[in-house]
């Protein structure tokens, strides 16, 4: 075996460990994320405090969730280069499988999770008297979150074809070049 097989080769398992790694921290990331948030958010109740006090869990909310996109995004651009880069049989198959038309559901970046917890944030100022600036700056913060997550999710749904696409070319111009100097 030569050289640049033993260092291909590294390569694929230390970015296949990446995935697996970042996958399994993206689920704590969530857990711990939303855990934190509930948190807060009974304690706003239980500690009756003013109705801007549920931006701070909304924040707790939009920090794991960007911690989650991240985390996501980063899997998926690792995914894209090993199909490109690796493409072995089991890349091949898992990149043309992408994302089934009949899903089970499952939502690596847990949309309606986090949109269904940014509306239960709300919870402690149900009932209350809200003043119009206060009313104001929590549903703009609302609409806000609720607009990122969504953009994100459309996001990273064309994200996975644009890294195929760039990182393909990519191999293309460095094979051209390498063909060149040879």
């Amino acid at each position: 075996m030569n050289l640049r097989n033993s260092v291909t080769d590294a390569e694929y398992v230390a970015l296949r460990a990446t995935i697996r790694e970042r996958g399994t921290t993206r689920i704590w990331v969530f857990a711990i994320g939303m855990t934190t948030w509930a948190l807060l958010v009974v304690s706003i109740l239980a500690l009756q405090l003013p109705p801007a006090a549920v931006l701070v869990p909304l924040l707790a909310l939009a920090a794991s969730f960007e911690g989650v996109l991240a985390l996501h995004v980063g899997l998926e651009r690792i995914g894209r280069y090993l199909l490109v880069f690796h493409a072995d049989e089991w890349e091949r198959a898992a990149g043309a499988f992408g994302r089934p038309a009949r899903s089970i559901g499952a939502d690596p970046l847990f949309v309606v999770v986090f949109l269904l917890a940014a509306l239960l944030t709300l919870l402690p100022v149900v009932g209350t008297s809200l003043r119009i600036e206060e009313l104001t700056g929590i549903g703009i913060a609302e609409a806000a979150f609720g607009i990122r997550v969504v953009t994100a999710r459309i996001a990273c749904g064309r994200q996975r074809a644009i890294d195929t696409e760039r990182f393909s070319y990519l191999r293309a111009s460095d094979h051209d070049t390498t063909t060149s100097r040879n």
